[in-house]
Parts: structure tokens; sequence; C-alpha cells
């Protein structure tokens, strides 16, 4: 995309399409809308393909360019009401259908988001040409360009709010950003081989195949290697009185393990509770309801050595070996630390790697002082904090990196 991206049109004169086209995807993925570099692409040469005469013209070429899902359409409205003074209703006659946008240019999603000082400043403006990276506050001059400063988009800043002062709808944003973390999986090595050229081993029946041209000469030799399949994860979520305030955000990592990695998903409390079905929903705000409420026992007592015998006995035990396992609790438990130990020994020798996530772990002098964390640590490859948002990505990356830990199990 280099060169000159100028839109010769009366609606955006003199507007670079490149630095136009580049600052309204920056927005939308502020907002939590995934838009690549093809998207990105695609909208700036059809600006210069089709110069937009008009602001509906301009609309629908962002939006069938820039958006790929439905459920992204009530958020692209939103960031172009914002820009465009409140005009997505007027374009799109089937936007009445959805939640109405507010006067500021921002939905009812985004109404407990704080704007930056760029938006307070500009009204929403985008900047339209190349801007060089000053923070400073530039002096007087008769251009009409102004140079924001720069600051963290609305997401990196609600990122580190602990889970307690996060309401619903902030807790949904962060889960939808939290599922686009979920890129890079790890793989396992399968018994199934395919023909690949840089296989070590010798494919002898396509060889003998292929020979047949050759006048029964293997002059060609076929090679095959094995397939790599994704890794089975198995998160487990302590649902107990204790974990009250971070349950919500443990159940939407869980929803975008399950939606993205095909994780099997379990609650527990006194009772072990399978939640694979219900997080899969398509609405996020439906499949934390319905969670919660098939989760009987929660806010009570915890029993973490009953539930993962439960789980190591059941028919879904199977999904358990080779598989990455996820526990989120802070260790407080019923059952005694020898009962845990027991289990978590069973568990270890069948997982491929253990990760406990707990949310006390964040605090600077956090010791496993308690006696059932404490016997439950040695079978554990790591322990995580998880109090934040952004602590959960760093358990998303910890996952990743069992890429690099490629072994056969």
């Amino acid at each position: 995309m280099s060169g000159n991206h100028s839109v010769p049109s009366a609606l955006l004169p003199g507007v670079d399409g490149a630095a136009f086209g580049v600052a309204l995807a920056v927005r939308l993925r502020q907002r939590g809308v995934p838009v690549g570099f093809t998207a990105i692409e695609n909208f700036i040469r059809a600006l210069e393909v089709s110069p937009p005469d008009s602001l509906p013209r301009l609309y629908w070429t962002a939006r069938i360019t820039l958006v790929r899902q439905r459920s992204e359409i009530d958020v692209f409205d939103a960031v172009f009401a914002a820009v465009f003074g409140g005009v997505a209703l007027a374009l799109d006659p089937h936007a009445r259908r959805r939640p109405r946008i507010t006067a500021s240019g921002r939905d009812d999603a985004f109404a407990s988001l704080p704007a930056n000082s760029t938006d307070r400043r500009h009204g929403d403006a985008l900047p339209w040409v190349t801007l060089p990276p000053v923070v400073a506050d530039a002096e007087a001059s008769d251009s009409p360009l102004a140079v924001p400063d720069r600051l963290p988009n609305d997401i990196s800043g609600l990122a580190e709010v602990p889970f307690e002062h996060l309401d619903a709808r902030e807790m949904e944003l962060l889960g939808t950003w939290l599922r686009s973390a979920v890129v890079d999986w790890p793989t396992r090595r399968s018994r199934r081989l395919a023909a690949n050229p840089r296989g070590h081993r010798i494919a002898v029946r396509a060889t003998v195949q292929r020979s047949r041209r050759t006048g029964w000469e293997p002059l060609h030799l076929v090679r095959e290697r094995a397939i790599d399949k994704p890794r089975r994860v198995v998160m487990l979520c302590d649902v107990s009185q204790s974990m009250q305030a971070q349950a919500p955000a443990y159940f939407h990592l869980m929803r975008a393990l399950a939606l993205a990695a095909d994780a099997e998903v379990f609650a527990f409390a006194t009772s072990l509770t399978r939640l694979t079905t219900v997080l899969t929903h398509k609405s996020a705000a439906v499949a934390i309801e319905q969670a919660t409420d098939k989760v009987t026992d929660r806010f009570g007592g915890t029993r973490i050595a009953t539930n993962l015998r439960a789980l190591l006995s059941s028919h879904h035990g199977g999904a358990l070996r080779g598989a990455i396992v996820i526990i989120g609790s802070d260790g407080w438990d019923s059952d005694s630390p020898e009962a845990l130990a027991s289990a978590m020994a069973r568990l270890r020798r069948r997982a491929h790697r253990v990760i406990w996530m707990n949310p006390r772990a964040s605090a600077p002098d956090f010791e496993p002082r308690v006696a059932s964390m404490a016997a439950a640590l040695p079978y554990c490859d790591r322990l995580l904090p998880a109090d934040t948002f952004r602590s959960l990505q760093r358990v998303i990356a910890e996952i990743s990196r069992a890429r690099r830990l490629h072994s056969v199990t």
C-alpha cells in the first residue's frame, strides 16, 4: 500500500486514503472488532477505484470491506456515527432493530468506557493525514491540522482493572478482546501420517504405486510424516464463595477457549458441572447467564480433591490425556491436603501440562501458605496470577508456549 492514496472526491477532498483507512480500522480494533490487514487493503483499494461522493456510499464501502460478522455491525455503526455525527441510523434501514446509538456517537455497550483526550478535544474525528508521533503541545499555527496526544485505548486501560471493579458490559467487552488473543494454539503429534517431502519415513505403498509409471523402478521416493493436531485444553473454574469476584471473568476465559480451541470447561464448588455446551452460545451475555444458572452450588464451599477425582473417573476423564489442564482457584479446600495431593498426582500423570491460576498470586508477598495450595503446587508446571484480564492473557500466552515444548504423548 505504497504511493499516493489521496481520495479525489467531494466528500473527502485531499484526504490520504491509506491514513483514513488505517485510522478507521484502529478505531474499530479499539472497540473489539478484529479488522485484518487484508480488510484494510480492500477498503483502501475500494476508495481508490470508486471514490465515495456521498456519506451513504462511504458507509457501505467501509461496512462491506471491514465488517465480517453480523455481531460486529452494532460496533461499526457506533464508531461510524462517532466519526460522522450519528448518521448510522439514517444510512442503514435495519439499524433501528438494534440497540439505539446515543447522541454522542457511542452505543450503550461503550457508554461506560472513558473517552480519551482526543475524543473530547476533536469530537472523535479521525486523523486523516499521517501525523508524526508528537506528544507535546504544538506551537501556535494557522494550520487546521492538530496533533493528538497518544494515549492508551479504552480496552488497554480496562485490562489492568481488578475484576471486582468491572461491570457486566466492560467484562463482556474484555471477554471479546480475550477471545481474539487465542491465535497461536499448541499442537500434538498424532499417529496419522501424510505425504510430506520433508518427512523422514518412506511411504511404501505410495512409492510402489508411483513406480508403476517407471516400469516398477522406484525412482521417486514418497516421504511421509506424522500429522499434528490441536492439543486438547481442559479448564476447571472454582465458583465457591471466595472466588465470587473472579468467577464471571473466568467464565469469559472458558468461553474464549471453548469457542476458539474446542476446549472442555468445568465449574466446581462442592460438585462438578460441565459448561462446554452452554458457554459456546453465540451471545456472550446469554452464555454467561446460562452458565451461572447451571451451577447450582456456586458461592458455597469448595471440594477440589473430590471434584478432581470425579473428573478423572468420569467419561470425560479421557479428555485429560495429553491435555493442557488449567485450574482456576485460590486453593481453599474443604478436603484434606493429602487427598488433593493424591488427586493432583493422578492428574499430573495423565495431563501434558498443569497450570494453576490463583488470583491471590499477584500480591507482592504471596506465598502458598494454604495447606491445600502447598500440597498441589509440586504437581503444577506453572502457578500464574489471575486477577485482571491482562493476567488472563498471560495464561493464554503460557498455553501457546506449549507449542515450543512439543513432545509426543
